[in-house]
């Protein structure tokens, strides 16, 4: 295949897109790597996939959640005992909102 070419202009307006300032030898070194990207993107385009079945995964996902159960919660005093300020059963913060 044929290798794009990604010269600095387009460096510079993908850097104006995302809102960078790039020196001149950034602009010469991304202008190389995104050369190089492509160039091996252009590599896996020949890669034969046509019996290989469409994926989201890798591998097989299973759900690891325990199941819900109901149980006791801890006691107010011994959740507390941690607490670096409390006022009364409750956990005291500075205020956020004035």
């Amino acid at each position: 295949m044929k290798e794009k070419k990604i010269n600095k202009e387009e460096v510079r307006y993908i850097a104006h897109l995302a809102r960078l300032e790039l020196s001149k030898e950034e602009e010469e070194k991304f202008s190389r790597q995104l050369r190089e990207i492509l160039a091996y993107v252009d590599k896996l385009k020949e890669v034969d996939t046509r019996s290989v079945a469409p994926t989201s995964h890798v591998f097989t996902l299973k759900n690891i959640f325990r199941k819900d159960e109901r149980k006791d919660s801890l006691p107010v005093e011994e959740v507390l005992r941690n607490a670096p300020q409390q006022r009364r059963t409750q956990f005291q913060v500075p205020r956020v909102i004035e």
